[in-house]
């Protein structure tokens, strides 16, 4: 079977700005693929252009096996698209939202009435259904938002920014719910900058800065990028923060020398790669305990997805890019009617 969605040497640009310079991305059926980029890299151009609510300026883009261009009608029906911002009517109750999405669709009054049913249930908002949504917490809101996104049961899931703004049980609640879809077989493209919700749900990543994909694999593989685990100590004493790290740093090399550390003053924190996770562990802990050197925590961990993102975007994007995004939110106006 055809991938979901494929990109080649896509483009966008305004003027002489350029919001995607070329991407490519594969994203198998079936799969949850991470799209990860520092602000203005091209994540929401691309899934405006994906979704039809751009145009590409040179390149190809293929949604379900179609081209989001020439076949832009028929892309809309087998898609759905939850964006950064809840499309939903405070004043009506989660069913009515449901039911008027449904009609929207054709289904007829009683197909989305049994549309709204179904979802309700599926995303456990029934005993809510019938509230007015302004009185929804915000994990309810958005999962009647991703709800609405499925009404036509879409072949493609965009979530632009799923989980933004939402406080950490909020973000769980999407997160399960996003989970369940994947499991029955709905492939979804997850824009995020919560690197924890690209670790928790994505089988595959691609990173992007500058519009272009600058790294892919799954979490595991960005991770190995950096290399070693890593060693963390934080002292009890600050004082005792420079002679601490030069033990770590003897005990995370070995036999092979001492290791670089870093030190967070703040934090009173001292960390260092090591090859050889328990012999660092244990050569530590002895070494910290002879020279008298009291220890609040020490931890072995393996490189963070935030990490990887840091080392590969750097900063992230200046001044370029926060006017690809504001270039781009305008555009995106223009095409659906809405203020940017």
């Amino acid at each position: 079977m055809p991938d979901a969605i494929v990109t080649a040497s896509l483009t966008r640009s305004y003027g002489t700005k350029q919001a995607l310079a070329g991407l490519d991305l594969t994203v198998p059926r079936g799969s949850v693929h991470g799209l990860l980029g520092p602000n203005g890299a091209g994540k929401t151009t691309a899934v405006r252009i994906l979704t039809t609510l751009l145009r590409p300026t040179s390149g190809r883009a293929e949604v379900a096996g179609l081209d989001v261009t020439r076949d832009a009608d028929r892309v809309r029906y087998r898609i759905g698209l939850l964006g950064q911002h809840a499309a939903l009517d405070e004043e009506l109750s989660g069913r009515q939202n449901l039911d008027l999405f449904g009609r929207l669709y054709h289904l007829g009054g009683a197909g989305a009435a049994r549309r709204a049913t179904e979802l309700l249930e599926r995303f456990d908002l029934a005993d809510t259904g019938d509230l007015p949504v302004k009185r929804y917490s915000g994990g309810m809101r958005r999962r009647l938002d991703l709800a609405a996104s499925l009404i036509t049961l879409p072949e493609v899931l965009f979530l632009d920014e799923p989980t933004t703004g939402l406080d950490p049980r909020g973000r769980v609640e999407v997160w399960q719910a996003i989970r369940s879809l994947a499991g029955g077989g709905t492939t979804v493209l997850l824009t995020t900058q919560y690197l924890e919700e690209a670790d928790q749900l994505a089988d595959r990543i691609s990173v992007v800065d500058a519009g272009r994909g600058i790294a892919e694999g799954t979490p595991d593989e960005l991770k190995a990028r950096l290399g070693a685990d890593r060693i963390d100590v934080v002292v009890r004493d600050a004082a005792a923060l420079a002679r601490a790290a030069d033990l770590v740093g003897r005990a995370a090399g070995g036999p092979d020398g001492p290791r670089e550390t870093t030190t967070d003053p703040d934090q009173r924190l001292v960390s260092a790669t090591v090859n050889d996770r328990m012999a660092a562990l244990t050569g530590t802990v002895r070494a910290l305990s002879e020279a008298g050197i009291d220890a609040e925590d020490i931890a072995l961990r393996r490189p963070t997805l935030d990490e990887v993102f840091l080392h590969l975007t750097g900063s992230g994007a200046g001044r370029e890019g926060v006017a690809r995004e504001t270039a781009d939110r305008t555009a995106a106006g223009a095409a659906t009617g809405d203020a940017p």
